[in-house]
C-alpha cells in the first residue's frame, strides 16, 4: 500500500511502501502512478499487488482486480464524522492509497495525480469526487461523469444553506473545467436547492445518460449513495424515494451498454453499517 499523507510539520508526503521516500507537497511533482505500483492484496493481505495496464494482479496469490482501491477518510463539512470512518470499509480491491489531507484543494491535488488505473475511489464525502475528476480529465481527455446523488451537489459558499462543502463538489468540478455540464449527467437526484434547479435549467443539466456520453473519450461515475431509496444500504444523509439496489445496477449497467471506456467509481456517503457486498455488486456492474 503507498499511503500518503501529509507531513503538517515538514509539508511534505510520506509514500507507505517507501518509508524514507519524502516528496514535495505539490502533488503535481510526484511522478505518475508512482505511489499505486503496489497495492495491499484483499485476499493475502500482501504488498505484492501490483498494477499491470488496467488493473492489478496480486504476485503472491495470484488474483487478479479490475481496479485499484483509494481510501479518502474525510468529510467536508459539520458532523460529517460518520461519513469519514466509512474510508475504512473492506473492499474486495487492492488498497493503492489512503488520501488524508487537511485541505480539500490539498486532497484534490494528491488524490488527482495518484489515481491508479483505474482507481474505485472510497470516501468520504462525496468531494472526494473532485480530484478523481480533475485527474481522471487530465489522463483521458474529454471527460462524462454521471453522478448519481439523491441531492444535487451543485451549490456554491454563496447559496449553501448549511456551507457544508459536500453540498458543492459537482459544482466545484464544473467551475474548475474539470468537466463540462454537456457531459455530466445528473440522475437520482429528488432533493434540490432552488439555486441548483436554476444552475441545472441554465446549463442544461439533466439525467440523460446518452446525451452525457456522446462525444467523451471516458466516462467517471460519482456515485453517492444516498441515491438509494432508505434502507437499501447505510448512507450518510438518505431521502425518501429513490431506486432499490436492482434499479441502481441496472442504470450503472447502461451506462457500460454506452460504450465509453469506464475511467472510475467513486463511492461517497456511507456509513460504517454499509455491506461491503453490496457495493462490490455496484463495482461490478460496471466491469470492475
Amino acid at each position: 500500500m503507498s499511503r500518503i499523507v501529509e507531513t503538517p510539520a515538514a509539508g511534505s508526503l510520506v509514500l507507505g511502501d517507501q518509508p524514507n521516500a519524502r516528496v514535495s507537497g505539490r502533488a503535481e511533482r510526484l511522478p505518475a502512478d508512482v505511489s499505486v505500483l503496489r497495492a495491499r492484496c484483499p485476499s493475502c493481505a500482501t504488498l505484492t499487488a501490483v498494477a499491470l495496464g488496467d488493473g492489478y494482479q496480486c504476485h503472491t496469490c495470484g488474483n487478479e482486480f479490475a481496479a485499484g482501491l483509494v481510501r479518502v477518510p474525510r468529510a467536508w463539512g459539520a458532523g460529517g464524522e460518520a461519513m469519514a470512518a466509512a474510508a475504512s470499509l473492506a473492499l474486495p480491491y487492492p488498497e493503492a492509497a489512503v488520501v488524508e489531507e487537511d485541505s480539500l484543494e490539498s486532497q484534490s491535488a494528491v488524490l488527482a495525480a495518484t489515481l491508479p488505473r483505474p482507481p474505485l475511489v472510497l470516501g468520504g464525502c462525496c468531494c472526494a469526487h473532485v480530484g478523481a475528476i480533475r485527474g481522471l480529465a487530465a489522463r483521458h481527455g474529454r471527460l462524462a461523469v454521471v453522478w448519481l446523488d439523491a441531492h444535487g451537489d451543485l451549490n456554491t459558499s454563496e447559496t449553501s444553506p448549511s456551507g457544508n462543502a459536500w453540498g458543492m463538489p459537482l459544482r466545484m468540478a464544473l467551475d474548475e473545467g474539470s468537466v463540462a455540464a454537456r457531459d455530466v449527467a445528473l440522475w437520482g437526484a429528488r432533493s434540490l436547492d432552488p439555486p441548483e434547479r436554476s444552475f441545472m435549467a441554465e446549463h442544461g443539466l439533466d439525467d440523460d445518460l446518452e446525451r452525457a456520453l456522446a462525444g467523451a473519450d471516458a466516462v467517471y461515475v460519482a456515485l453517492d449513495l444516498d441515491v438509494l431509496r432508505p434502507g437499501e444500504i447505510d448512507s450518510f444523509m438518505p431521502e425518501p424515494d429513490g431506486p432499490d439496489l436492482a434499479e441502481l445496477e441496472g442504470t450503472l449497467r447502461q451506462v457500460v451498454s454506452l460504450g465509453l471506456p469506464i475511467a472510475g467509481l467513486g463511492l461517497t456517503g456511507l456509513r460504517n453499517g454499509a455491506d461491503p457486498r453490496r457495493l462490490a455488486r455496484l463495482a461490478g456492474s460496471l466491469g470492475l
